[in-house]
């Protein structure tokens, strides 16, 4: 069962990889205080696939997976919340 706790521990390690990976667009956008080289609509159909893979998860009672996604939902949702905040101010 080694190889279980091999592929479990990859995958939650992957779940937190994905959720931090949209950390770097955050700073940046937070750094120029500007998005408009930022695809809502890339970030938008991101989260669309995340919204579907939480409520999978959910409902299939596999919470590692729900939850990991949910983080992604969180990091996702902040490059997209900060692409409007900064785009309306223009």
């Amino acid at each position: 069962m080694i190889f279980d706790k091999i592929i479990e521990s990859s995958f939650t390690i992957s779940l937190v990889v994905n959720a931090a990976l949209f950390i770097p667009q955050i700073m940046r956008i937070l750094k120029s205080k500007d998005a408009k080289e930022v695809s809502f609509i890339t970030f938008f159909g991101f989260w669309l696939i995340q919204l579907a893979t939480t409520l999978h998860g959910f409902l299939n009672r596999d919470y590692l997976l729900a939850f990991g996604t949910l983080a992604s939902m969180v990091t996702c949702g902040t490059v997209i919340w900060l692409i409007i905040l900064y785009r309306a101010k223009k």
